[in-house]
């Protein structure tokens, strides 16, 4: 399965030697920038400023249109499901991070404080989902309290560059970081 600047996702049947998908999503208006699956549902956030959640079993799809303002919002650069698969953690390119939740579409959080204004910058839920962390145009990388939106850690990376993008793993309590530098550092989350 993967997100593709044609405004689609496509899914393959990898045990088949059919170079042709199974299945072609293109409901969006612009390129798909991210991708997460849980279980038999995905959610894809795009350069259109939505966030789409496809329900493979039910052949439903639903959609939220992310940001301050329904008529203009900014492109997602990221976008993961919580372990429970309640909430939606969506980056966009206002510099905030929101936290949705799916039953309703209402924001449940906010992080500021990262600068994300011209880069497509990824961000991930901290072990047991309980920190957010996000890279900067700023070169720093950034964590949060989930549930009071606070910053309790900034870390400096990249050579004051670009830290493009953050992935946890959560089996060995680490994370890490890549920067337009060409580094990846691997951090501890404790």
């Amino acid at each position: 399965m993967h997100g593709s600047f044609d405004a689609t996702v496509r899914l393959w049947d990898c045990k088949s030697q059919s170079t042709k998908p199974i299945q072609v999503l293109d409901d969006s208006k612009d390129s798909v920038s991210s991708l997460h699956v849980l279980g038999h549902e995905v959610v894809t956030g795009s350069v259109d400023g939505r966030m789409r959640l496809y329900d493979l079993r039910m052949g439903m799809m639903y959609a939220d249109t992310i940001g301050p303002f329904p008529a203009y919002s900014d492109p997602i650069t990221s976008v993961q499901q919580t372990s429970d698969g309640n909430a939606v953690l969506v980056s966009t390119l206002d510099s905030t991070i929101r936290l949705m939740d799916k039953s309703n579409g209402q924001m449940l959080q906010s992080y500021k404080g990262h600068l994300n204004k011209d880069y497509r910058i990824r961000s991930c839920l901290g072990p047991g989902d309980s920190m957010v962390i996000s890279g900067s145009e700023d070169g720093k990388i950034y964590a949060w309290e989930l549930f009071t939106g606070k910053v309790f850690e900034t870390l400096s990376a990249h050579d004051a560059k670009v830290a493009s993008a953050v992935t946890c793993n959560v089996l060995r309590n680490e994370f890490a970081s890549a920067g337009v530098d060409g580094s990846v550092i691997v951090w501890s989350a404790t």
